[in-house]
């Protein structure tokens, strides 16, 4: 790989594998991935219009082909909900098909021509500024993607635990669980121990939610990446058409296991963190 510095599929790779950044001053924290950012929103905002318009337009006699499929997607998820959370589900069933069907969006991102962004800064600018225009649009093989998700089911998470427990009471649980205690000097000699397990089980969360689905994903991608360079030559060329229409199926089921999981932690999180130990 050294000795191939320029042109090849590991120049094809290092350039589908760099994102549109955007600098808001100085050093690392100060960069925006802007291209995972615009179609995260732009997802998101499709779906919300999606469900919003057929929603708007539900008839209570012989529902559209649309409406029921619809239908048949929240009471997917409102099932799933109610067979793990027992408890008032009427945020979370909403929060859980928001994230199920928003995570499909941005997992189904990876089925598009990996090339189409570069097409068409190629088509309308030219080679030299296709060259150097970086567009990936999978938001999920980006690792502050899926950070951002699995800090804000983790911060939903407290929220719920705070909100079931009392603010006190939530804070007493820390140092008091999962090791009890009786008398005074016990609690306060496993405080500290109840207080780093609960922090390490807390953080664990966000951290398994967030490289689950980079992983997968980042995975996924790099295989259609790899499948491309058979489009090189003729001879590689139907065993790539193959490869890549084996792999595209196969990906379908790794996008809605990866939303569907996504999912169904968030889920297990919040009923567990309303559980009185």
């Amino acid at each position: 790989m050294a000795s191939e510095p320029q042109g090849g599929l590991t120049e094809y790779i290092q350039h589908h594998l760099h994102h549109n950044v955007v600098s808001l001053g100085d050093g690392d924290f100060m960069k925006i991935h802007l291209d995972s950012l615009v179609v995260a929103f732009v997802l998101g905002a499709l779906f919300c219009l999606w469900f919003w318009l057929k929603a708007r337009k539900a008839t209570s006699g012989v529902p559209s082909k649309g409406q029921a499929f619809v239908e048949i997607i929240v009471e997917f998820v409102d099932t799933q909900v109610k067979d793990t959370f027992h408890g008032d589900r009427r945020t979370v069933t909403p929060l859980a098909l928001s994230i199920f069907m928003w995570v499909t969006f941005l997992n189904a991102m990876d089925l598009l021509p990996l090339d189409l962004p570069s097409w068409t800064v190629h088509t309308a600018a030219g080679e030299e500024v296709a060259h150097h225009t970086f567009f990936r649009w999978v938001p999920t093989a980006d690792i502050n993607t899926t950070i951002g998700l699995a800090l804000a089911v983790f911060f939903i998470v407290l929220a719920h635990g705070m909100k079931a427990k009392g603010t006190l009471g939530f804070g007493k649980e820390l140092i008091t669980a999962p090791f009890h205690a009786e008398g005074v000097v016990a609690k306060i000699i496993l405080a500290p121990f109840n207080l780093a397990l609960n922090v390490i089980e807390y953080l664990s969360k966000p951290v398994s939610l967030a490289m689950r689905l980079f992983g997968n994903m980042y995975g996924g991608e790099l295989v259609f990446m790899l499948i491309a360079g058979l489009f090189a030559g003729w001879i590689s060329f139907l065993p790539g058409v193959l490869f890549n229409t084996a792999w595209a199926i196969f990906h379908i089921l790794i996008i809605l296991l990866q939303a569907f999981i996504f999912m169904m932690l968030t889920i297990v999180y919040i009923a567990t963190a309303r559980e009185h130990h």
